[in-house]
């Protein structure tokens, strides 16, 4: 009362701000809990797409394995490829020197030292040379590559798998036009993961022609597509969800508490495994049903859709995988993320991210068992593994032929080198490259030609053949390979 009367003066005032000091002030207001649950409980029913998730990498040795088998065995898929896209299935070695880049191969390593370490899918001969007008009264002849017969089976025995599974290889396209934003693929996209899907190298000009009722070629002004011609309602249905697959438990009864399968291993935090939960329990969206201008993009459902195309392509794959870089490709056509890595490494669950080679490759998990052992296996496979034979017969006849004094200086250049091709090897991983434009001319002009290099390998495979492996002449030749100057 005393603070709401007229003050006369100065010094009343200042009497009365003195005593209000010592008065009693009241307490804070304090927040609506009511609101505070409704604002936590409203936020709880969404996830957040942003979830912090833990940056530290936890290696799968089982998966990464079938990627480093893939790369040791690069230069013999795509050297095969190469002979096989001739007619008569061999190349003269002036010739493959032109593909060194396609071959991933380096310059400073020989392209006859590669052939070398492959004997048992790879062998030498010489054919006489076309006379010229400049040569015309010389006889010589040039060094050609091509498959041993073992080798040469295995490509006939996987050429007659892939035309007899021509239907259910027309299927996996047509499954892919299906849930592609305007049903147009390019062809030059396909190209890039065509192997991991087990098409043939000439695809584009047979499997897309022997199939009308299914899709068509067509121009546009990116280059030639593939167009879906026919819609089949029986291919709409997406892989099962892997939360519905059993556990394996005793007594088959719902949990206690909410189950996250994770592969071995593998622990994630626990705000992100509630994300990752969260998500599971949300319904499920159809990417073949669902277009992508539907969903709000980067929201969840948006996520929950590229997760099943993802899964969906993944599924169609020989191994079940495929590079990261071959499905970034394919973004505003399946309608993926920008931040597709991210969304990938988000997902332990469903996908693993490995880092083995310059570029990562992605598998899908619940196609693998916890001993990395792929649960259904293709008939692609087990020609691979036929390939993968030949390669050890073929370090089987190098170990025995070093036993020899003959040979001994070449294998041991070769084992030398052997790290090193290796190392190539596994920086590259675009075996999906097209043969296009290789063989425009056989004399025309190729950055990656040296007509060194073939004179160099011609002559050290003449000496091979005479057995003068141990001259002086020979260890310059073989010591000029491997970048010495000395030949001792």
């Amino acid at each position: 009362m005393a603070l709401s009367l007229p003050l006369s003066n100065q010094s009343d005032r200042s009497q009365i701000l003195l005593t209000s000091n010592f008065l009693p002030q009241a307490p804070p207001l304090k927040p609506n809990p009511c609101n505070r649950v409704r604002n936590y409980s409203s936020k709880a029913k969404i996830p957040s797409i942003n979830v912090a998730y833990s940056s530290k990498h936890v290696r799968a040795p089982q998966l990464d394995n079938h990627v480093v088998k893939q790369n040791k065995i690069r230069f013999v898929l795509k050297l095969k490829t190469l002979l096989l896209s001739k007619p008569k299935h061999y190349m003269p070695l002036h010739i493959l020197s032109k593909c060194r880049s396609y071959l991933s191969l380096s310059k400073p390593h020989s392209i006859l030292s590669m052939i070398h370490r492959y004997p048992s899918i790879f062998e030498l001969f010489t054919i006489p040379t076309p006379p010229t007008p400049l040569n015309a009264t010389k006889s010589t002849s040039q060094l050609c590559v091509r498959l041993t017969p073992a080798a040469e089976a295995i490509a006939t025995q996987e050429s007659s798998l892939k035309s007899a599974m021509s239907m259910s290889l027309a299927t996996k396209l047509q499954k892919l036009l299906m849930f592609s934003s305007h049903h147009r693929l390019l062809l030059s996209k396909l190209v890039h993961i065509a192997p991991d899907l087990g098409l043939p190298p000439n695809f584009r000009s047979c499997l897309c022609n022997n199939h009308p009722d299914k899709f068509k070629t067509v121009d546009t002004s990116y280059g030639r597509a593939l167009e879906l011609v026919s819609w089949d309602s029986h291919l709409a249905n997406p892989l099962s969800s892997p939360g519905d697959k059993s556990l394996g438990l005793i007594i088959n009864r719902p949990l206690k508490f909410k189950h996250l399968r994770l592969r071995k291993g593998l622990n994630v935090k626990r705000h992100h495994q509630e994300f990752l939960i969260k998500f599971g329990e949300l319904p499920e969206v159809c990417p073949y049903k669902t277009k992508v201008g539907e969903l709000v993009k980067e929201s969840i459902e948006a996520e929950k859709r590229a997760c099943g195309v993802v899964r969906e392509v993944l599924g169609m794959m020989v191994e079940r995988r495929t590079l990261v870089d071959h499905l970034t490709h394919f973004r505003k056509e399946f309608g993926l993320p920008n931040k597709l890595r991210g969304m990938l490494v988000r997902h332990p669950e469903l996908f693993y991210v490995s880092l083995k080679g310059q570029r990562d490759s992605v598998f899908l998990v619940e196609a693998y068992n916890d001993k990395g052992v792929l649960l259904e296996k293709d008939g692609s496979l087990l020609i691979k593994d036929h390939l993968m034979e030949l390669v050890r017969e073929g370090k089987r006849m190098r170990r025995e032929r070093r036993k020899g004094d003959i040979n001994k200086n070449v294998d041991d250049c070769d084992e030398e080198d052997e790290n090193d091709l290796d190392d190539i090897s596994n920086d590259y991983d675009g075996y999906g490259d097209s043969l296009d434009d290789i063989f425009e001319s056989e004399d025309s002009g190729v950055e990656d030609v040296d007509d060194g290099d073939y004179d160099e390998d011609t002559k050290l495979w003449a000496l091979r053949e005479k057995g003068e492996l141990w001259t002086a002449k020979a260890a310059a030749l073989l010591h000029r390979e491997s970048g010495h100057s000395e030949p001792w």
